[in-house]
């Protein structure tokens, strides 16, 4: 078998664990586009009420991950997961039931996205770290590059299927679809235990917050990780929202063009994910590098003349996306010490994540004054800036030089990284 799917082949447990993220995560986007849809066409909320809704459905991680990641490294995570996948269920659940009534209001789209943020706030430190236990430490890359790899192809069938059904039945059965797939990874979880871990829980003399927090200032490489991060996730990754004002606004396209868009942006997150599970050793070179080539790409997208190019175009800046989201999170989960991993990932997570309340309205704003085309231009823009102006930055502070290299791979090389 290829290398690339290394973890898959070797640990029973994982593989259990990665099919069930697939089938959350394939109802996770089905929700995505079905919730977009609904607050822009269905309940005729605009860009402004689409950017509100974003950015509370990713403020729990700003306000909440730091809690998930102590929660994730005090407590059992299998039995932590299996809480809040339930929870999101029934946020799920929820939702379709005001929606197939008739009932459903924006404000309850506003309640529902935050809550719905808040579980997956506090699910994401386990998800992620549990992965870590499931597999050998040389494997840890491989594993997060192939749970990008589950993430992404959800996303490819996931938009493609909701847009199906919206166009059929509308979005309420949607929701309800989705609350029905937590029920596959709580039964995984269920099945697999404490005893699927390879690698055992260590014994974590100090659990705080304060703790995480000191040991992440005292890695200067992890800090410029999360400040690159920051800038990718607050101004770039907001395609949630972007791409449903591009589809609608500015090239008048139905709710099956729309989810079409983001299964060709899946596509390309697909295969920038299985090409970072074959890398042994995530770099921060590339790491910067491709945060540069991203925010270039977001911004050459976002000037097509059509929705053919368009679409086409959101295949480059998948892979792009996913290069620099899947090395940062294996460089993350490999070079941090077990005792600190959860805190350290939840840190990751508020601030890759954690920025979209802020970045989101701020996108949607520039939609609405500017134009669509400038929600994507503007945060391609702060994106490929932010992350030169930080690489630069971390250079200056360790004496090293900052190089642009394009042959024969493309990205930076600074003196002292790893």
């Amino acid at each position: 078998m290829s290398p690339t799917f290394h973890a898959l082949r070797h640990y029973p447990a994982y593989r259990m664990f990665w099919f069930g993220m697939l089938v959350s995560n394939v109802g996770t986007w089905m929700q995505r586009v079905a919730q977009d849809w609904l607050v822009l066409v269905t309940l005729g909320g605009g860009p402004a009420a689409l950017g509100i809704t974003t950015g509370l459905q990713f403020l729990p991680f700003l306000l909440l991950a730091p809690f998930g990641g102590a929660l994730a490294d005090r407590l059992p995570k299998h039995r932590l997961l299996i809480f809040t996948n339930g929870f999101m269920g029934l946020v799920a659940l929820t939702l379709g039931v005001l929606v197939v009534t008739d009932m459903a209001q924006v404000w309850h789209v506003y309640v529902l996205a935050f809550l719905l943020g808040a579980g997956g706030a506090l699910d994401n430190p386990a998800r992620k770290t549990f992965v870590a236990e499931l597999v050998e430490p040389d494997d840890v890359p491989n594993a997060v590059g192939l749970n990008s790899a589950s993430f992404h192809t959800a996303r490819l069938v996931g938009p493609a299927v909701a847009g199906l059904l919206i166009a059929a039945l509308g979005p309420g059965p949607v929701f309800l679809l989705n609350a029905l797939t937590f029920v596959v990874p709580i039964a995984v979880l269920l099945m697999i235990g404490q005893d699927g871990s390879v690698s055992p829980e260590p014994d974590r003399a100090d659990r705080s917050l304060r703790a995480g927090l000191r040991y992440v200032f005292g890695r200067p490489d992890v800090v410029m990780v999360l400040v690159i991060m920051f800038f990718v996730g607050t101004f770039g990754m907001n395609f949630q929202m972007t791409m449903a004002l591009m589809a609608t606004e500015v090239f008048g396209q139905g709710p099956e063009e729309f989810g079409f868009l983001g299964s060709i942006l899946a596509v390309g997150s697909l295969v920038g994910a299985l090409l970072a599970a074959r890398r042994r050793t995530p770099r921060r070179q590339l790491i910067v590098g491709a945060a540069v080539v991203f925010g270039l790409m977001e911004m050459l997208a976002a000037m097509s003349p059509t929705y053919w190019l368009f679409a086409v175009s959101l295949f480059p800046l998948g892979v792009t996306a996913l290069t620099v989201i899947t090395t940062a999170n294996a460089y993350v989960q490999t070079f941090v010490d077990a005792e600190m991993r959860g805190r350290v990932t939840a840190l990751y997570l508020m601030v890759f994540m954690g920025g979209t309340p802020a970045g989101a309205p701020m996108i949607g704003w520039l939609a609405e004054v500017l134009g669509p085309r400038w929600s994507m231009i503007g945060g391609g823009l702060v994106t490929a800036a932010g992350a030169v102006l930080v690489a630069v930055a971390f250079a200056r502070r360790d004496g090293s030089t900052l190089r642009a290299r394009f042959w024969p791979r493309a990205g930076f090389t600074v003196g002292s990284m790893s």
